[in-house]
This record gives structure tokens, C-alpha cells and sequence, in this order.
């Protein structure tokens, strides 16, 4: 067995597709000197219908200070396929990965302007905990904004 394809099949999505979006593995990660020792898996978050790529959905797993800022769970949707829940769906075939690891609780955190990812994660069933204001060093090396939205879902 290659080792490709040993790591497409452990760490495949019990469910990797519904009728709208289908999620393709593209790489993992398996600790950073920027994230810690946490495993970092992503996945292209393709349209169905047309087989395009709408987007990217990265899963980390672990904790570090790092993660505190980023969250759990990062997305990104293309403007063409914006609007059509792509980053809610993509979420929810992610969320048996996270019991798989035993994780009782995920973080996503959003810019406090991005209304669409906000939605999302209320959408999802995840609860506003606070605004953070993200470290410099944290910032430079993420290129993320100042302030973040950090919302909890709890796995249970």
C-alpha cells in the first residue's frame, strides 16, 4: 500500500459528500513549528454538479496558542460559489473527524466584519463565546486580522 493512499484511507471522511459538495483530501500535516504538534488535514471543497473547485476546508486538531486564534476549523469559499451554504455543508461532513479524534469541543473563529462565516457558525449550532484581539506575532505569521470571533461547538 502506498503511502498515499494509506493516508487518503485513514484519514477519509466516514461521509465525504452530500448532494451539493464533495470533499477531495489535498494534503496533511502532521505538526508545524508555527502550529505546534497539532495535525493539520486539508480538503478542496468541490461543487458536485460541475465537478469545480468552490473552495478549501483545513481541520486541525489539537490545541496549541496558536489555534486559539485560528480555530479548529478554517474555510474558504470562491466568490462564483458564495451563498450557497458551501462552508456549512463542508463543516458538516467534517464534524465525525473531530468525534473520531475524541475532541469534545471545536473552536472556528471569523473576522468580527465577515457576516457569511458568522452565519455559518451559527448555522452549525456553535455558540459566540468572545472577541479576542490577536498577537502581533500571530497576526504576521497568519496574516489574519486583529480581532477574532471565537465560537465553540460542542461535539456531544
Amino acid at each position: 500500500m502506498t503511502s498515499h493512499i494509506w493516508v487518503e484511507w485513514k484519514y477519509r471522511l466516514p461521509v465525504s459528500k452530500d448532494d451539493t459538495v464533495s470533499l477531495r483530501l489535498i494534503s496533511v500535516e502532521k505538526g508545524t513549528p508555527q502550529l505546534g504538534t497539532v495535525l493539520s488535514l486539508n480538503y478542496e471543497i468541490r461543487d458536485r454538479e460541475t465537478n469545480k473547485v468552490a473552495g478549501r476546508i483545513g481541520l486541525r486538531f489539537g490545541e496549541s496558542e496558536a489555534i486559539f486564534y485560528l480555530g479548529h476549523v478554517g474555510y474558504s469559499v470562491k466568490p462564483e460559489f458564495r451563498g450557497r451554504k458551501y462552508a456549512y455543508r463542508a463543516c458538516r461532513l467534517c464534524l465525525p473527524l473531530f468525534q473520531k479524534q475524541n475532541m469534545e469541543s471545536i473552536c472556528i473563529t471569523t473576522d468580527e466584519d465577515n457576516v457569511p462565516s458568522i452565519r455559518t457558525c451559527e448555522k452549525l449550532g456553535c455558540r459566540y463565546e468572545s472577541t479576542v484581539d490577536v498577537p502581533s506575532w500571530c497576526r504576521q505569521l497568519f496574516e489574519i486580522s486583529m480581532k477574532k470571533r471565537r465560537y465553540i461547538l460542542i461535539l456531544a
